[in-house]
């Protein structure tokens, strides 16, 4: 069996990839089922991180929140990924996965402070570390979180869990015709309007030459191929 080609991953979860088909919240069964891909990976020897998302939690408190001060709702947003944190780690506990929840806000009896030190130990012994509260700041996304924490974790490659397996020419849901790109370069995705991930995010990646990689989370098996090096998603590239 050939070896991985990336020693170490930074993973973006999507909070509402935790929903499976349910309007909100988290689905048992789909967090189960990702945790064993995540599992599948660490098996191999590769090192893991992972940036989640809150917006399967956020959406049900949503309509209240409409018309609320736009830093208290990211705090809002902000706990809510950390609900989802402990979430996983608590289903990596049930297949035997030892996992280290940090977070960028100061909430200690649940979760760890985010030390950088500490976090690249715990992937150098083989436990995932699970990044919760994004950034710690309110008008940043966790896909900001994601490249800051991938540059910082020194991390091969990003890679963002999403619906879609990979980037189209045009939305495939319109056009059946669309065809997947299987790299593209930052400047192609800036010049053609690409939607990789937010502004902020795509620029430090581009800015630090850290590749992302877009691949759908939902195909079986697709992270394990994506850790291989074989033709899944698309990745953006210096």
């Amino acid at each position: 069996m050939t070896a991985p080609t990336y020693k170490r991953i930074l993973l973006k979860l999507s909070g509402e990839a935790l929903m499976g088909d349910d309007s909100y919240g988290i689905n048992r069964a789909t967090i189960s089922r990702i945790v064993g891909e995540i599992k599948e990976v660490v098996d191999l020897g590769v090192q893991v991180a992972v940036v989640i998302g809150g917006g399967n939690i956020f959406r049900g408190v949503a309509p209240a929140a409409e018309g609320m001060d736009r830093a208290t709702a990211d705090y809002m947003g902000m706990m809510a990924t950390v609900m989802n944190a402990l979430a996983l780690q608590d289903a990596m506990k049930h297949i035997g996965l030892v996992s280290r929840v940090q977070s960028a806000l100061n909430i200690e009896q649940v979760a760890e402070p985010y030390i950088r030190g500490k976090a690249i130990r715990y992937l150098e012994e083989g436990r995932v570390v699970i990044f919760g509260a994004g950034t710690g700041n309110p008008f940043f996304t966790t896909d900001t979180a994601a490249a800051l924490r991938g540059m910082e974790m020194n991390a091969d490659i990003v890679l963002k869990a999403t619906k879609v397996d990979g980037i189209y020419t045009e939305d495939p849901k319109k056009n059946p015709a669309a065809t997947r790109y299987k790299t593209v370069s930052f400047d192609e995705a800036i010049s053609k309007d690409l939607k990789v991930m937010d502004a902020t995010a795509f620029t430090l990646c581009r800015d630090q030459k850290l590749p992302i990689l877009v691949f759908s989370i939902f195909k079986q098996g697709a992270l394990k191929r994506v850790v291989m090096g074989e033709d899944e998603g698309t990745k953006v590239l210096p």
